[in-house]
């Protein structure tokens, strides 16, 4: 699989305006959520390369992430004259990349897509590394196809903006990286001042994580080795985002991420020997900064039933991404119910 142009824009309109000419195309369109669709779609259309562009929008929020949605779009490409040669921007947050690579990589078996991601987690996270896919009946993108961007392009200015909703979720992946990566990393995220944010060093930082991440992407693309590291907290952080929905209180996907390492933490701990310091201060950071998300030992059921149903088991047996220390990465881990009960008595525990 080929791996995506990466871009870190000094100017938006000059770099894409600049890419555009190189990509050759038919006819382009642009996909937006609404919100992005009224406060960041105004910044292309002023562009000449993108003079034509058929504008699609959809709702925004995970829980508009379906095939109903996806299907829209491709009666939007349809029947707008879209051909094999034709260009897609998606422009929005995660939700906005995922639906859209994946709507890009099945229309016509296949058509080119670039990524502008305006959420922190989109820029760290959802739009880098080649993942597209949809929610089905609940569960966190249970189908999906790798299938590379063309280009992405990462603009700091989209940072200014950030709400504190957002900044969190797009921080807990980048908190994730620094787990996976070094102490120094994962150090200097743990004392970044959230509270008071410096954007050109948050700039930096995300320069950083955005670096971890593709250079693992470069190494297994297709997640049939090191690319699982890049799991740590999900496998529990998807079942908590799917019980949040399914109990009608969705929450962000980069806290449910934040929650999950909490449990994931202490099942490294417990079964890899990750340090309990380490351990103490990235469960302090989380809870100070990440609430909870209020569940009893009767959903205990239900979230390992969720679980199951993750993409990286096999066999019916959960698989997890652990840690031994901070670096030192554990792949293709498991773990008995017994053990995945007490870490959600852990989690309850520590909030």
């Amino acid at each position: 699989m080929e791996s995506s142009q990466l871009i870190c824009c000094q100017q938006l309109e000059h770099d894409l305006e600049e890419l555009l000419g190189r990509i050759p195309h038919d006819r382009l369109f642009v996909l937006t959520d609404s919100h992005t669709h009224a406060l960041c779609l105004p910044r292309l259309q002023q562009l000449k390369a993108c003079a034509g562009a058929y504008p699609i929008v959809i709702e925004a929020g995970d829980d508009h992430k379906t095939i109903g949605a996806l299907h829209r779009v491709w009666h939007a490409l349809s029947s707008n004259g879209a051909t094999r040669h034709s260009l897609l921007i998606n422009l929005g947050g995660g939700m906005v990349t995922d639906l859209g690579g994946f709507a890009a990589a099945t229309f016509k078996r296949g058509i080119a897509f670039v990524n502008i991601p305006t959420t922190l987690l989109a820029m760290v996270d959802a739009a880098v590394g080649g993942k597209t896919g949809i929610n089905l009946d609940g569960l966190k993108n249970e189908v999906g196809a790798f299938a590379p961007a063309a280009a992405v392009l990462i603009d700091p200015t989209f940072l200014h903006t950030l709400d504190s909703g957002g900044f969190y979720s797009g921080y807990a992946e980048m908190l994730k990286h620094g787990l996976i990566s070094d102490e120094a990393h994962w150090a200097e995220l743990l004392t970044f001042d959230t509270d008071h944010i410096d954007t050109d060093r948050l700039s930096r930082l995300v320069t950083r994580s955005i670096a971890v991440k593709t250079a693992i992407v470069a190494q297994d693309p297709l997640e049939k080795g090191v690319r699982k590291a890049l799991n740590l907290g999900h496998t529990i952080g998807h079942a908590f985002e799917s019980l949040a929905l399914y109990t009608g209180r969705p929450v962000l996907h980069g806290y449910a991420v934040a929650w999950g390492l909490a449990c994931e933490l202490y099942l490294s701990h417990t079964l890899a020997g990750f340090p309990a310091n380490q351990l103490q201060q990235t469960v302090r950071f989380i809870r100070t900064h990440y609430g909870e998300l209020p569940f009893d030992c009767n959903r205990y059921e239900t979230l390992y039933e969720l679980m199951k149903h993750d993409k990286k088991n096999s066999g019916g047996v959960i698989n997890f991404t652990l840690l031994a220390g901070v670096g030192d990465i554990c792949l293709n881990q498991t773990a008995d119910k017994q053990a995945i009960f007490e870490a959600f008595d852990f989690y309850r525990e520590c909030n």
